[in-house]
């Protein structure tokens, strides 16, 4: 039998802890948890993301073949919500593989993540 692990967190690696912690609060919903200059976190009582300074991280370029993982959101209104998230800091990277169905973003320090439509 193999033992069986509760998800804890997710943890990104990143130049400015506080600064990202700040954006995907937003993105969210969450409150910040705990935030200084080396480690922050934000949570909503059952996820969390930790976000951990590493100044030497470089973003992967997108597309390519370096691109360890990326996050997926579910909003009601895609196009709405990547305005939102741009005006936050995110950034649209010209390669879009979903069409109209999800928009790819990169957060202020070039993490990927997708905008997908919520399901009926």
């Amino acid at each position: 039998m193999t033992t069986k692990a509760k998800f804890l967190a997710v943890n990104l690696d990143c130049a400015e802890p506080k600064r990202l912690a700040d954006f995907y609060a937003a993105v969210f919903g969450y409150e910040v948890q705990y935030a200084e200059d080396e480690y922050a976190g934000i949570g909503d009582g059952t996820m969390t993301i930790y976000f951990q300074k590493n100044t030497e991280r470089r973003p992967a370029a997108w597309p390519g073949p370096d691109k360890q993982f990326h996050l997926d959101v579910r909003v009601p209104d895609v196009d709405r919500a990547v305005a939102e998230y741009v005006e936050l800091g995110a950034s649209r990277p010209d390669f879009q593989p979903g069409g109209e169905n999800w928009t790819v973003l990169a957060d202020p320090e070039g993490h990927l993540f997708c905008v997908c439509p919520a399901r009926d």
